[in-house]
C-alpha cells in the first residue's frame, strides 16, 4: 500500500487547532509531528488548508437494495467522499425493509463491493421482529432502529407501539435508535388541513402538521420508559428547540444513556424557506422556526446535542415534485454537510473545534467505531483536507447524487474539500476520484 506524506496542515482535532506534518503508512496515521522528512510515494503540500478527520455520517438512506432509481451504495457513497464523509451509517428502510440478520449482511455485501466511504448498517426493528431482535447477539451491531420504516406501513414507528417499545427498552442492550414524531398528533393535524385544502396543502404548513408538540410528547415518552428501564436511547435528527432541553451536558458522552443528534438541514434551513423552496426542503421531521435552528446549534455548543448527520434521504424529482401529500419527504445533503457546517462557522455559529468534535469524534464515541473519527498515531487514515477560502457555487454540472437535484443548488459555499482519505488512500483529489479500493465496515 502506498505512502503519503502531507505537509503544513492546520490540523483540527480534539479541541485544538495547530500546524502540523501526517504521515500516512499502510491505511494508517502512522506519524503526526512538524517537520516529517520520512520519504513517501506521494507528498502533499497543505499549506494554508485544513485538516480534518473524515466526517463520520450516522444516518443516511442509500436506498440500495430494492430503490436504486433514487441512489445506490456506488452513486451516494462517491457524493460523501466528495464531501469529506468517509464512513456512513445507513438506516433499514430499503425493500424490503432490513429486518433480519440475513437482510442485514446482504447489505454489508453490497457495500464491500461497491462503497468507496467505511459503511454500517442498522437493523430494523418492529412489532414483527421484536422477538429475534431481542433474542440475538446484540454487540456486533451498531444500534437498531425504526427510522424509516413508517414509511411501509403505518403505525411501525416505535413511539406509536407502548408495548413493543417497553419490551424492547427492557431487553435491547444495544443503542436504540428511533425517529421521534407522534403519529396520531401529525394524522389529526393533517386530516384538519386536508378538510380545507384537499391534497394541495402549502408545503409551508408541514411544520405545523409534524409540529413541535408532536416532537416533544414522543421525545418525553421515549425517554421516561429509557430511563425506568436503563436502555440506551438515541433521538435521531432532533428538530425543535424545546426538545433539547430534555438532554444532558454534565456528564461525559461516553457515559450518557440517553443522546440524540441534528441534522445539517434543521441547522441551515427555517420555515421561510418554504416560500423559496417548497417541497424540496419537506423532510419528517419538518424544519422549523429560527428559533428552533438557534436552539439547536445552542445545544450543540453547549453539548446537549451530541452528534451532527445529514439524514441523507433522495428521491426523484418525480417523487419529489407532486402536491403536499404525494411528495416524498427528504431530499439529499451528504455531498454539502461539510461546507454547509463550515459556513455557519464562517458565520460564527458553531466552532471548528465543535464542528469537528460532533461530526468526527463524537459518532465514534456514540457508536463504539474503533480507531476512527480522530487525527491519532494507530487509528485508520480516514482524512480530509479543506481549502478555506476557495468558493464554488453548487449547480447540477456538480452534483453526484443519482437523484440528479439539491435544495441548495444555486447556494455559493466559502470552503471546497480538496482531498478525501478512506483507509490511507486518498479516494478524491480535486475533483478527481481514485475507486481502486473499496471502504471497510465499521
Amino acid at each position: 500500500m502506498s505512502s503519503c506524506l502531507i505537509k503544513n496542515a492546520f490540523c483540527i482535532n480534539e479541541g485544538r487547532m495547530f500546524q502540523t506534518d501526517v504521515l500516512i503508512e499502510n491505511g494508517v496515521i502512522a506519524a503526526i509531528g512538524s517537520n516529517i522528512n520520512d520519504a513517501a510515494d506521494k507528498v502533499i503540500d497543505a499549506t494554508g488548508k485544513w485538516l480534518l478527520p473524515g466526517i463520520i455520517d450516522c444516518q443516511v438512506h442509500f436506498r440500495e437494495p430494492g430503490l436504486e432509481h433514487k441512489a445506490d451504495i456506488y452513486s451516494e457513497s462517491k457524493a460523501a467522499v466528495a464531501g469529506g464523509v468517509t464512513s456512513f451509517v445507513d438506516m433499514p428502510n430499503t425493500v424490503p425493509n432490513t429486518l433480519t440478520p440475513e437482510l442485514l449482511q446482504q447489505k454489508y455485501d453490497l457495500a464491500q463491493a461497491k462503497s468507496l466511504a467505511n459503511f454500517g448498517f442498522l437493523p430494523g426493528v418492529n412489532a414483527d421482529n421484536i422477538d429475534e431482535i431481542i433474542a440475538a447477539d446484540t454487540s456486533k451491531w451498531l444500534a437498531v432502529t425504526d427510522d424509516g420504516l413508517y414509511f411501509t406501513r403505518g403505525g411501525n414507528l416505535l413511539v406509536e407501539n407502548p408495548e413493543v417499545m417497553e419490551k424492547l427498552f427492557a431487553h435491547c442492550k444495544a443503542v436504540i435508535a428511533i425517529h421521534s414524531e407522534k403519529e396520531s398528533i401529525i394524522k389529526a393535524n393533517e386530516a384538519h388541513y386536508h378538510s380545507i385544502y384537499g391534497d394541495d396543502i402549502p408545503v409551508s404548513l408541514h411544520p405545523v402538521i409534524r409540529s413541535a408538540e408532536a416532537c416533544l410528547a414522543a421525545s418525553e415518552s421515549a425517554i421516561a420508559l429509557a430511563k425506568k428501564w436503563g436502555a440506551r436511547l438515541h433521538i435521531l435528527h432532533l428538530s425543535t428547540e424545546v426538545e433539547t432541553h430534555l438532554f444532558q451536558n454534565d456528564i461525559p458522552l461516553s457515559e450518557k444513556k440517553i443522546t440524540t443528534e441534528a441534522s445539517v438541514h434543521h441547522l441551515w434551513f427555517t420555515d421561510a424557506d418554504y416560500e423559496r423552496l417548497g417541497v424540496k426542503i419537506k423532510w419528517n421531521p419538518a424544519i422549523k422556526s429560527e428559533a428552533d435552528r438557534k436552539g439547536l446549534l445552542k445545544a450543540l455548543m453547549d453539548d446537549r446535542i451530541d452528534i451532527i448527520t445529514t439524514d441523507h434521504a433522495p428521491h426523484t424529482w418525480q417523487e419529489k415534485n407532486q402536491v403536499y401529500v404525494k411528495s416524498m419527504s427528504g431530499a439529499p445533503m451528504v455531498q454539502h454537510s461539510l461546507n454547509v457546517m463550515l459556513e455557519l462557522q464562517k458565520r460564527g455559529e458553531i466552532t471548528l473545534e465543535k464542528m469537528v468534535e460532533k461530526m468526527c469524534h463524537n459518532p465514534a464515541i456514540l457508536y463504539g467505531i474503533q480507531k476512527r473519527g480522530f487525527i491519532r498515531e494507530g487509528y485508520f487514515a480516514d482524512l480530509t483536507l479543506v481549502d478555506p477560502n476557495n468558493s464554488w457555487t453548487v449547480s447540477e454540472d456538480n452534483l453526484l447524487y443519482k437523484c440528479g437535484w439539491s435544495p441548495l443548488t444555486g447556494t455559493t459555499f466559502s470552503t471546497r474539500v480538496t482531498h478525501t482519505f478512506v483507509n490511507g488512500h486518498l479516494v478524491f483529489e480535486n475533483g478527481t476520484f481514485h475507486e481502486e479500493n473499496r471502504g471497510m465496515p465499521l
